[in-house]
């Protein structure tokens, strides 16, 4: 094990100026070479109580510009058109660099590492899926994934589009037979 002084709040290991226990692998290919953390050594403990007060005012300004921008961009959402199956299961799946980059053509500049997504998405459907601005600051955006503009736009209003689709066919087919017979 080998503990480091984080340079800035790391989720679920602590806050700027925690001395923490980390595994080796994770500091030397992580944490160090992000620029998120120090060493512990007595010389680096040293540097950062020095520059601890210019380290906290850039954190602070960073974390207000990520709030303002959280603020502004608050409900975002956006489509994003794939090929499905029937039962709307993707051939694919959508991964955090779709995300990143349809957030992007929405305007917002984001990185693909701030998309924070558990498993990729592989389904058609509304998903809510969370956006790391700063390390404190996080805003949810909206992923409407379809197989085509007219069904996103349903998606959005709320209608079911999958559970819709094989129940429709059946009724398109009966339709025909019988307006013959009600003309004559």
């Amino acid at each position: 094990m080998m503990d480091v002084i984080l340079l800035e709040r790391i989720e679920r290991l602590g806050q700027m100026g925690d001395v923490v226990r980390v595994k080796p692998g994770f500091a030397r290919n992580f944490l160090l070479p992000r620029k998120k953390a120090l060493r512990a050594t007595k010389e680096n403990k040293a540097a950062f109580d020095q520059q601890r007060a210019t380290l906290e005012a850039r954190n602070l300004e960073r974390r207000q510009d990520a709030q303002n921008v959280a603020e502004r961009q608050k409900d975002v959402s956006v489509v994003i058109i794939r090929q499905a199956s029937e039962t709307g299961q993707l051939y694919g799946s959508i991964r955090t660099r779709d995300i990143a980059d349809a957030v992007t053509e929405k305007g917002l500049k984001i990185d693909r590492s701030q998309v924070r997504l558990d498993t990729p998405i592989k389904t058609i459907g509304i998903t809510k899926v969370k956006v790391a601005l700063h390390p404190e600051v996080s805003i949810e955006v909206g992923v409407n994934v379809a197989r085509s503009p007219e069904e996103a736009e349903l998606q959005a209003q709320g209608k079911a589009v999958v559970a819709e689709a094989p129940e429709a066919a059946p009724e398109a087919a009966e339709a025909p037979a019988e307006a013959p017979t009600e003309q004559v």
